[in-house]
């Protein structure tokens, strides 16, 4: 069993940076995958980014590349996702979750999920 508590989540202006952090309970962290996703208002929970049991291997949706950053530090049992150049459209709840599986963009093949944190971006 894995808990997992998200924070950093708040209000920022467009164009400003937020971190996001996960911690997970359990000895067992380094052994998942871990990705993010969010979930706009009225929308369905969509990928964001994912990253390897090591760290060495990340995936991201396109919409993001080149601003957001997945890593993790096992030490800690944390991932974190560094959001810069943020645009009023990354306005979503965002979920960390944890795969006994392989890195994958695919919501189904997460096993266990946190309650969720609120970013909100003003334009």
């Amino acid at each position: 069993q894995v808990q997992l508590v998200e924070s950093g989540g708040g209000l920022v202006q467009a164009g400003g940076s937020l971190r996001l952090s996960c911690a997970a309970s359990g000895r067992t962290f380094s052994s998942y995958a871990m990705g993010w996703f969010r979930q706009a208002p009225g929308k369905e929970r969509k990928f964001v980014a994912a990253i390897n049991w090591s760290g060495r291997n990340t995936d991201y949706t396109d919409s993001v590349k080149g601003r957001f950053t997945i890593s993790r530090d096992n030490a800690k049992n944390t991932v974190y996702l560094q959001m810069n150049s943020l645009k009023p459209e990354d306005t979503a709840v965002y979920y960390c979750a944890a795969s006994r599986e392989s890195y994958s963009g695919n919501s189904r093949r997460y096993d266990y999920w946190g309650q969720g944190t609120q970013v909100t971006v003003s334009s």
